[in-house]
Parts: structure tokens; C-alpha cells; sequence
């Protein structure tokens, strides 16, 4: 079955119709609304944690990521992607560079080099800016896999479909 086709009370299979990405389950509607705070706090902790060992930016942000594709699972993809729109993905993935390469230029102003924590005359600076890496990291990373799942998600509803054709008729596919 296409995910353009649905099916009917009796089984068939009626063309032309948009088939819904997700069932709506109170179990997992109930499941995701418990379990996703602890995977954002898992997350957060996995992103300091690597100042210390491992782990870091890049694995939490993708567990950070995680809990909007669980929300997206259990509610919807559309309802998710109302509330998490394009705009807010940039916004936050331009907050986390935006935080990366202020750190670097404050450090490269109080004359050390592209991330020298040890110039900044704040105690123990050198692992709060380095939690603060990671953090941006965490932040960049869980901005982009978020926006790919929405990418990919547009592509299986057939959102993308129009162009798709226009391409295929010009010869670019």
C-alpha cells in the first residue's frame, strides 16, 4: 500500500487519499509523555558529561533530538512540525554557532588562541567554557537531526511529490 492510498472500513484500498503517518495510540501518546523528560535530561547530562569523559555535545544533541521525534511519532508529524517550525530550527541551530564562535572570539580577544580557555581570567573557566562547547555543539546537533527527520518525514507524505514530478519531466532525476 502506497502513502497515498488509505483503506476503507472494509479493507479497500481507496486511491488518492492521505494516509495519516501515525496511529493514534493512547499507550504511546502516554508513553512519550512520561519517558521524553527523562530523555531530555539524559541528554543534557550526556552533553556535560563529555567535559569530563565520555560523551559530549554531538551524542546529546542527538538524544536531545530524540524527544521531538518521539513527540512526532506519538502526535503527529504535522502537529509537531506546527509547533517546531523551520524558522525556530534555524533560530536554534544559529543560537549554538552563534555560542561556539563567541566563546572562540572572546578567548581570541583576550589575546589566546580560537578556544584558549585559559586566557579568560574567570575560575575554573576552563571547564565551564568547555561545558559551554559541548552545549552549543549539543544545540547545533539536535537542531539539524530534527530537521532532517522533518525533511524525510515531508518526503514519505508525498509533500515533495510536485516537485519531484517537475523534475523528473525536465530530466533533472
Amino acid at each position: 500500500m502506497s502513502v497515498d492510498d488509505s483503506e476503507d472500513g472494509d479493507g479497500a484500498v481507496e486511491a488518492g487519499e492521505n494516509r495519516s503517518l501515525y496511529v493514534e495510540s493512547p499507550i504511546i501518546m502516554a508513553t512519550v509523555r512520561v519517558v521524553a523528560p527523562f530523555v531530555f535530561t539524559f541528554g543534557l547530562f550526556i552533553m556535560f558529561h563529555g567535559a569530563d569523559s565520555a560523551g559530549g555535545g554531538f551524542q546529546g544533541g542527538v538524544i536531545v533530538s530524540t524527544v521531538i521525534l518521539m513527540l512526532a511519532v506519538a502526535f503527529g508529524v504535522e502537529s509537531t512540525r506546527d509547533w517546531v517550525t523551520p524558522e525556530r530550527l534555524v533560530a536554534i541551530v544559529g543560537i549554538g554557532v552563534s555560542v561556539v564562535l563567541l566563546m572562540g572570539i572572546v578567548t581570541v580577544a583576550l589575546g589566546g588562541g580560537f578556544l584558549q580557555y585559559d586566557v579568560v581570567p574567570i575560575y575554573h573557566f576552563t571547564k565551564y567554557g568547555i561545558e559551554l562547547f559541548e552545549l552549543g555543539i549539543g544545540v547545533i546537533v539536535s537542531g539539524i537531526v530534527t530537521g532532517l527527520f522533518f525533511g524525510l518525514a515531508a518526503g514519505a507524505s508525498g509533500e515533495g511529490s510536485a516537485d519531484r514530478e517537475a523534475d523528473e519531466r525536465e530530466g533533472l532525476l
